[in-house]
């Protein structure tokens, strides 16, 4: 007698199957250094191409913030120009692709890099950017609810008043103290979330879920190395701020260079 289920797949075999993840690498120290190096050579390879990004990035800083001063909200000037570079990951865009075609040894244009980064809102680079815009909303508004509770006396009405009350006032300080914690860790979460995952959505055809919980566990596989890398884009960042933004020009694409073959070091290649 003949059973009913030969020649007939099994039920796992019926299921559909999902797409491993990516396999997470062990970064070090020296694969920082070697990342760097490569994003100083990307930098050197196309320095007028890549400084334009740079460039773009400093001059929309300063009328991001002149438009604040402007329009009376001097209490936001702090935080966007903390919260600044925190973008700078999806700024970066043409950045990673130039490091891709410079690492594959393609030749490419204006044309080529711009045309690649318009065609990133049809991906799911744009779920990324609303990540990305929500934990700032978040940011923009706890700082909002903590100037109301603790500088709630206070009163300023230019940039020069926000500063001395800020930075010279024992409420000030308070205020600056609660801040920075709850912003350090909205900082951490938002490096964390987007340190990798930028970059592997230009480079792979997968979902932005996908690529977060990738980013995150690049980060929760090497915390010590990553969090070196994190001090050094903020500390890099900051001081590129104070000459009037002009430091980007230069920092913006180094750094999104950089990060592009830190990608390539810490997440192995999609299998075929």
């Amino acid at each position: 007698m003949t059973s009913e289920t030969t020649g007939s797949k099994s039920t796992d075999d019926l299921s559909p199957q999902r797409a491993s993840a990516p396999k997470v690498n062990k970064v070090t120290a020296d694969d920082i250094k070697a990342s760097l190096n490569a994003g100083f050579s990307d930098f050197l390879a196309r320095p007028f191409m890549s400084g334009f990004f740079g460039l773009f990035y400093a001059v929309f800083g300063i009328v991001f913030v002149w438009c604040l001063v402007w329009l009376g909200k001097i209490w936001m000037v702090i935080p966007a120009a903390i919260c600044f570079p925190l973008i700078a990951p999806f700024a970066a865009a043409g950045l990673y692709e130039m490091s891709r075609r410079l690492q594959n040894g393609e030749a490419f244009g204006w044309y080529d890099i711009l045309t690649v980064m318009a065609d990133q809102r049809k991906r799911e680079m744009g779920w990324m950017a609303f990540v990305t815009l929500f934990l700032l909303w978040i940011w923009f508004y706890q700082f909002r609810t903590l100037l109301v509770i603790i500088l709630q006396d206070s009163a300023f009405s230019d940039l020069d008043g926000f500063f001395q009350t800020v930075f010279f006032t024992p409420e000030g300080w308070t205020f600056l103290a609660v801040g920075t914690c709850v912003g350090a860790f909205l900082s951490a979460v938002l490096f964390s979330v987007t340190v990798v995952a930028m970059p592997m959505l230009l480079d792979r055809d997968m979902d932005f879920i996908s690529a977060m919980l990738t980013s995150l566990r690049v980060v929760q596989e090497n915390p010590v190395v990553m969090l070196g890398w994190a001090a050094i884009i903020s500390a890099t960042m900051l001081l590129s701020l104070v000459p009037a933004f002009m430091g980007l020009i230069f920092t913006l694409p180094i750094l999104g260079h950089t990060t592009w073959h830190l990608y390539k070091r810490a997440v192995s290649p999609a299998e075929v």
